[in-house]
């Protein structure tokens, strides 16, 4: 009889902790590194096929992974998809319209999610429901009550879950983050980001859509019923009903960074003004075009992020700290230096680059979760985080109220 080894002991303690921590249905999904690990795509727009399929093709041999189903209303979405599953992988993908109906094929052991903003947390409870493993797009949610069931869900499954706030892998916000817990920055009490465009995002994503090959009430989901809208379903982005402008769609990116590089959690109060102020036109968008969404955090800073999507100068993303700056403008090159500090309080350690910490890529990272069973770097928590600090100030640009979160109770409500 083998006498059992340091490494044998390991691997029977990690996965038996994973079982501990896993339900049932999630268990039995964990796959050994020799067995395929089969992808469903929930979602085959831009970011479906142009991210999260492409992200996955980059990694899908070293880690033993491949889809094999495709998911939208759209059939032209679809044929698309199932083409490159064609191509990569000499496969006939299944096709499916509903989210329901991929979930339930038991031939896809995990599914990302890469749909429409006001889909997003119902697929995610699914899923979870489901025990099956997940990456779901951001933002997570734009509906606190959804928000919650979903967390839920998932806490309670034990799946591994992936959110898509992809910047946290980054070697460079890595290394911001080390700047931060160095405290070479002294006491930070402000953070602040501008992201300006000269048209909305929106607007280069009108495209021609027939009723006939669109599954019009699936697309809806529970957002209000309406007669088919081309424009409203190829730009949907520019509707409040399913997404909630500039901060949830860009937003949360910088919302996350300022999780991950300070350690805070959610933000105490938030204001926020703006509107569709430039390009108020022929398709009645709803989306704000400008907005500014101010937050205080409980440990002691305060946080601004502002859009302007009728002029693109004014681009920055700073950190400010009584000793210094830190420029995070340039997402892979971010810079300290002595800029601003008070008298006699500059930079101990002097101006210049900031030092990348290595890690793998966000894609590549929750791939090798679904064997390690590990946290992956932007848990479920995260996404509750900046979904929390989003809503906040979607609520108060809509009901023009300051918005406090009472982490007692864990509600939003008016101040």
């Amino acid at each position: 009889m083998k006498t059992p080894t340091r490494r044998d002991f390991l691997k029977t303690a990690t996965l038996s902790a994973a079982a501990v921590s896993m339900s049932a249905a999630s268990y039995a999904r964990v796959k050994g590194a020799n067995e395929r690990i089969a992808l469903g795509l929930v979602g085959c727009g831009r970011r479906g096929i142009g991210a999260h399929m492409a992200g996955v093709h980059n990694h899908d041999k070293d880690e033993n992974v491949e889809f094999v189903a495709v998911c939208d209303p759209w059939k032209a979405s679809r044929d698309k998809a199932a083409a490159r599953v064609k191509d990569w992988y000499g496969l006939d993908a299944k096709h499916y319209v509903s989210h329901e109906d991929l979930i339930a094929d038991e031939n896809v052991d995990a599914v990302m999610i890469a749909s429409c903003d006001h889909q997003h947390t119902t697929q995610l409870e699914a899923v979870a429901k489901a025990g099956k493993d997940t990456y779901c797009e951001k933002p997570l949610a734009n509906d606190f009550g959804k928000l919650q069931r979903a967390v839920k869900a998932v806490e309670e499954s034990g799946i591994v879950c992936q959110i898509g706030t992809q910047l946290r892998s980054y070697p460079s916000f890595g290394g911001a983050k080390a700047v931060v817990e160095s405290g070479v920055l002294g006491d930070i009490h402000r953070i602040e980001q501008v992201r300006n465009g000269a048209t909305p995002y929106w607007l280069d994503r009108i495209g021609e859509a027939k009723p006939e090959d669109v599954a019009w009430d699936v697309f809806l989901m529970d957002a209000p019923k309406i007669a088919f809208n081309p424009v409203m379903f190829t730009a949907w982005m520019g509707y409040m009903d399913y997404s909630h402008g500039p901060v949830p769609q860009l937003g949360v990116h910088f919302l996350d960074l300022v999780h991950y590089i300070t350690g805070a959690k959610r933000p105490s109060s938030a204001t926020c003004q703006g509107g569709l102020l430039t390009w108020n036109e022929e398709h009645k968008f709803t989306a704000p075009d400008q907005v500014s969404a101010q937050y205080l955090y409980p440990e002691g800073f305060m946080v601004s992020y502002t859009s302007n999507f009728g002029n693109a100068d004014g681009n920055t993303f700073k950190i400010y700290g009584t000793k210094g700056t830190m420029d995070l403008s340039d997402w892979n090159n971010p810079t300290i230096s002595a800029a601003g500090a008070r008298k006699g309080e500059g930079l101990d350690a002097g101006d210049g680059a900031v030092a990348p910490v290595a890690r793998p890529n966000h894609m590549l990272n929750f791939l090798q979760c679904l064997r390690n069973r590990e946290t992956p770097h932007a848990p479920i928590q995260a996404g509750y985080d900046h979904s929390v600090a989003s809503i906040m100030a979607t609520q108060a640009l809509a009901r023009k109220r300051t918005q406090v979160y009472d982490e007692a109770t864990k509600v939003i409500k008016d101040a």
